[in-house]
Parts: structure tokens; sequence; C-alpha cells
């Protein structure tokens, strides 16, 4: 199936299964729970699900980290798209990646944020605090608790499976990033897609920065 059209399938689908399948809405828990978060209350808070909330943040920080070099190339640059996902997680990231075109160049001169997104550092940080949030779900979570709100409330049943999506979706990215940096390796390709969310970040900490001023293209 074209590429475009999957995504595009995808992106409606999710919709639908949220509006129509998931369980209902509890506006004012979850307005509650969003006050908690971000109030720093973390204490009302069951621990799994403020890591699932957390870490879909550690996804976009990835997604970006990949995209804002992409959207340097591209018809459609990525930071309204960026900006939309902050509010919609994985929602505000598919049509740029059904908009998208494949591309594996870049060029031109990286600007101070370009340049903190592809450093290793960027990655090294994300992955430390990746290591964090997880360790503090597994360890303290409420497991139980955890499958009942799943199972019966709109918001963390969706955002559950956007985190799912996310990983799903990193490999539509991976092959033209590794590419842009002369990475053509079908092996590390799939270690990074069979490893979710670590495989993601070890790359972040093990790629080539790009150079400025030269495209990259893959070699025939």
């Amino acid at each position: 199936m074209n590429r475009k059209l999957a995504l595009w399938l995808l992106w409606g689908g999710f919709i639908a299964y949220i509006v129509l399948l998931t369980p209902p809405l509890h506006l004012e828990e979850t307005l509650a729970l969003l006050k908690n978060i971000l109030t720093l209350q973390w204490a009302a808070i069951n621990p799994i699900i403020l890591s699932i909330f957390s870490l879909v943040g550690i996804w976009l920080l990835i997604y970006s980290g990949n995209l804002f070099i992409d959207g340097r190339m591209q018809k459609l640059p990525f930071w309204p798209f960026a900006l939309a996902s902050v509010g919609s997680g994985v929602l505000g990231l598919i049509p740029y990646l059904a908009l998208r075109e494949a591309n594996q160049e870049f060029s031109g001169q990286k600007d101070a944020f370009l340049n903190l997104l592809d450093s290793r550092f960027f990655g090294i940080i994300l992955s430390l605090s990746t290591i964090v949030i997880l360790t503090y779900g597994f360890t303290l979570g409420d497991w139980a608790d955890f499958v009942q709100q799943f199972q019966s409330d709109r918001f963390i049943h969706g955002m559950s499976l956007a985190f799912c999506l996310f990983c799903l979706l990193f490999p539509t990215v991976l092959g033209d990033d590794m590419a842009r940096r002369g990475w053509n390796s079908t092996q590390v390709f799939w270690v990074v897609t069979l490893i979710p969310l670590l495989g993601a970040l070890a790359y972040l900490c093990l790629r080539q920065p790009l150079l400025g001023f030269r495209n990259q293209i893959s070699r025939v």
C-alpha cells in the first residue's frame, strides 16, 4: 500500500477509534490529572500514568531530533506540526509524516537550534531522562490501577495507544535520517526499529552529526 495513503488511513482510523470505541471521557478527572501533572502534584498520580505521559513527551523530542532537520528540505516545515503535537500527540505528527516527501539530503547551515537537536548530547540527555522515567514507573507504579484506568478512561486509553504508535511510526523517518548521514546499514535500521524507544534513543546517541554547507546524499 502507498505509504502516504497508509498514514492517512492510520490517522483517520485512530481518530475514529478514539471517538467511537474507547471508554468514555471523564473530563473533570482528566483536567484534574493534567493540573496535577503541570503543577507538579505528582503524589496523587499513579507513577505508571505519569511515566507514560512523560514518555510521550520524550517521543516528541526524539521525532523533533529528526524532523526539524528533515523539514529544512521539505516544502512544509515541521514546526507547525510540532506545535500541534504538543497538544494532540501523535495526531499532530501523522499529517506531517503523510505530507512529507522522502528525502535523504541536507544542505545549508545549521543554526544553534538544529545543532542542539543534531548533537549526541541531546540524545544522551533524553536517554538518561528516559531511564529515570522508566525506573520510576516500573518500581513505584500500580499496575492493577493502570489496567483499570486503561479500560475505563478515554484519556489514559488514548495516551497509552499513542505511545505505541510513536514506536510503530519511527521507521518512517529513520531510513532517510540514516541515509543523510551515510549510515547505510540494514542491520542498524532493524535493531533500532525492533527495540521500542530505547533503540531510537541509542540511535540519537550514536549517529554522526550532519555537516553544514554540504549535501548528505546516499551513494548509488
